[in-house]
């Protein structure tokens, strides 16, 4: 494979290079009806700092559908009114970014991400083989939408690198890499994160400062 020209301002490539570098996915097609894709997560020298990412394979069809579980929470979007948001940054130094952990009661906010969640997972990426990946931070969002007090669905967002989705219901789970379909579908997922979390977009996928609360 031929190095890939470098793109993006230099701090970027600092970044990659002494935070976390940037990497590669092994991605697979969607499983079945009620099994969930993985991504295991390699390193790779060559990969670029830019936002894009390549397929060594070429795409087959994905699941038309999510499990009936998931799928039928998602019918429930519009019941949503509240969601809890936890940041969790699996690097330590040199990140300063804070503890960030949010309970939005903004019932359009909440039903907006969870619509999100829902239609990315409804049309998971068909992406198979390597996959290069930005610079990984090492930044993931977990959390859990309710209505009133009853569960519907809870969530993993990995939010930098090769990010990756995952919605479960009644102990299914659904994960999708944020690629093709499922990037197409959801296009306003970072940007109704950061509103549910009351920061700038910028502060979702970047170790940069933000002040949250506990609510």
């Amino acid at each position: 494979m031929s190095p890939r020209q470098v793109r993006g301002p230099v701090l970027a490539v600092l970044l990659c290079s002494a935070l976390a570098g940037c990497g590669s996915v092994t991605a697979s097609a969607p499983a079945g009806a009620g099994a969930s894709s993985s991504a295991p997560m390699t390193s790779s020298a060559a990969a670029s700092s830019s936002v894009q990412a390549a397929s060594s394979a070429p795409a087959t069809p994905a699941a038309s559908s999510a499990p009936a579980a998931v799928a039928a929470e998602c019918a429930r979007v519009n019941q949503a009114t509240s969601v809890t948001v936890h940041r969790v940054i699996h690097l330590v130094e040199p990140t300063r970014a804070g503890a960030l952990s949010k309970t939005q009661h903004n019932a359009a906010l909440v039903q907006a991400l969870f619509g999100q969640f829902c239609a990315a997972i409804r049309h998971p990426s068909a992406a198979k083989g390597l996959v290069h990946c930005p610079a990984d931070f090492g930044i993931s969002y977990t959390g859990t939408f309710y209505d009133g007090s009853r569960p519907l669905a809870k969530f993993v967002y990995s939010a930098s690198g090769c990010q990756t989705v995952s919605l479960t219901a009644d102990g299914t789970t659904r994960t999708t890499l944020m690629l093709g379909a499922a990037s197409a579908a959801a296009p306003k997922l970072q940007a109704d994160m950061a509103a549910v979390l009351e920061v700038p977009r910028l502060a979702i996928a970047q170790p940069v400062s933000a002040s949250g609360a506990t609510k």
